[in-house]
């Protein structure tokens, strides 16, 4: 088991890189498969949703747009409750077919917040992805449409997700030690 250090903290192999890369061919193709007639909007939200953004872009062979949005509710290793908009939607979301991309999902409060907000926006219908959800901290009654992994509720690093800017790069994903 290789343990990384980052900052003060370390952290251990949860998901290696091959299986992160397999599932979301998965995912893709089951988008692939739901929504060839739709056109959708993917929506990506930075900083985390970054490299699974790209890895299921990779794999969609449907008519499709990408944006990204950047919200944030992260200091250090906790959230702090309260979401502030960094980078706002640009792309025209009224009678759309949306699909949101999230890196991890604990609580859901980000996305909880873009769903409101995108009400006002009249979408034709709005999905989510998530590449990791944290089935213990969810805190909310929506559906999440598309799943990659179910995780603990420990923090986590690795394929987008840092630790205090770092860790992003790493091509699995990494659980406190």
């Amino acid at each position: 088991m290789d343990v990384i250090r980052l900052h003060d903290l370390q952290f251990k192999p949860l998901v290696p890189a091959e299986l992160i890369e397999q599932r979301i061919k998965e995912m893709a193709a089951q988008m692939n498969r739901e929504l060839k007639h739709e056109r959708p909007l993917f929506i990506a939200i930075l900083n985390g949703a970054f490299m699974f953004a790209a890895e299921l872009m990779k794999h969609l062979n449907i008519e499709c747009e990408i944006t990204f949005v950047k919200f944030s509710s992260y200091n250090g290793t906790s959230s702090t409750g309260k979401i502030k908009t960094d980078l706002a939607l640009t792309e025209e979301v009224n009678g759309r077919n949306v699909v949101l991309l999230e890196d991890v999902v604990d609580s859901g409060s980000t996305i909880s917040h873009l769903l409101h907000q995108f009400q006002n926006y009249y979408p034709e219908t709005i999905s989510i992805a998530t590449l990791l959800l944290k089935p213990a901290a969810w805190d909310n009654d929506f559906e999440i449409k598309y799943i990659g992994f179910k995780v603990p509720d420990e923090f986590l690093v690795g394929f987008g997700l840092d630790y205090d800017g770092l860790g992003r790069n790493l091509p699995g994903v990494y659980i406190r030690h």
